[in-house]
């Protein structure tokens, strides 16, 4: 037997050997697998999140969009597109507002509280002042048919409203109102009101200054707020609710009035003073009005002034 038979008998030839190597081969990567494609894999698990998300949105998209698509139909546009047909701020539906009611015209109130007295509310004051300024426009011109306008109730201050006490000139009780205005020009009423009805006023027009007077200078017309009828002289009906009223200047600080044994101290109202009290004696001497500046220093006392009536009639 020669060689090559026994290659072929023996199957250790060449192409034998080259095939064996092949079959190991291919046995080799059955049993271990080829390097898994990390970069691949990767790649691939990126455009799937991406993927995801992107579908997640729409649908949040979708959500968002649905109630500008109810507009759209609700307005009439179901075929225009969505965005377009989103109604901008302007184009919401307005609603009217209610208009704040504006607020009656009011005369001003007192400067303080204690200026209304004996359970008189402000309201009552305004309204028995309306009443007492409709009084003078129905009375009748004088002779020359001349009367000053008094104006409108707006126009002034209520400074004083208290108690009227009747006596044997005018009978029954009632209400004093004080007002005061200074444009057009200083004007102060003094109105009576009794059972409802305006029932007597005293109006004083332009400035009671007189030359010489000092920076107190009481009301010229003032007393019918302190004392009763000259017919009731030493029987006066008591107790007695009085009232005082003037002007000061702006250098004075504090005024008080003295009546009966009693001192009060005066509210300062816009350049006026306005003191009241209840007196529960006969008197016979006016009230005593002293008044003084910041540093408590006396710059006037009624007992020194030549132009006030210190005795009562």
């Amino acid at each position: 037997m020669n060689e090559e038979q026994k290659q072929q008998e023996t199957g250790t030839g060449g192409d034998f050997e080259e095939r064996l190597r092949e079959l190991l081969a291919e046995d080799a990567n059955t049993i271990r697998p080829a390097p898994v494609p990390y970069p691949v894999i990767r790649r691939r698990g990126t455009i799937e999140r991406r993927r995801r998300v992107a579908a997640t949105g729409a649908v949040l998209v979708t959500l968002a969009a649905m109630p500008v698509g109810a507009y759209a139909l609700a307005d009439g546009d179901a075929g225009g597109n969505t965005v377009a047909s989103t109604p901008s701020v302007s184009a919401a539906p307005r609603t009217s507002a209610t208009p704040t009611p504006t607020p009656s015209a009011s005369p001003a109130r007192p400067a303080t509280e204690g200026q209304l007295l004996d359970g008189i509310t402000f309201g009552q004051a305004v309204d028995g002042l309306k009443k007492c300024l409709a009084y003078d426009q129905s009375h009748t011109r004088g002779p020359s048919g001349f009367r000053t306008d008094l104006g409108a109730a707006e126009e002034y201050r209520i400074i004083l409203a208290m108690n009227s006490i009747g006596d044997s000139n005018a009978p029954g009780d009632g209400m004093y109102v004080v007002a005061v205005k200074e444009q057009p020009k200083q004007t102060r009423l003094i109105c009576k009101v009794k059972d409802g009805e305006a029932n007597g006023l005293n109006a004083g027009v332009g400035s009671d200054d007189v030359p010489g007077a000092g920076p107190v200078m009481a009301d010229i017309n003032g007393g019918k707020l302190y004392q009763q009828s000259v017919l009731d002289r030493g029987n006066w009906k008591l107790p007695f609710r009085w009232g005082v009223i003037g002007t000061v200047e702006p250098s004075v600080a504090r005024v008080t009035v003295s009546y009966g044994g009693t001192t009060t101290q005066a509210a300062l109202d816009h350049g006026w003073f306005v003191a009241a009290g209840l007196l529960n004696q006969q008197v016979t001497v006016a009230p005593r009005i002293k008044g003084y500046d910041a540093d408590s220093k006396l710059v006037y006392d009624s007992d020194e002034d030549k132009n006030y009536e210190k005795r009562l009639p």
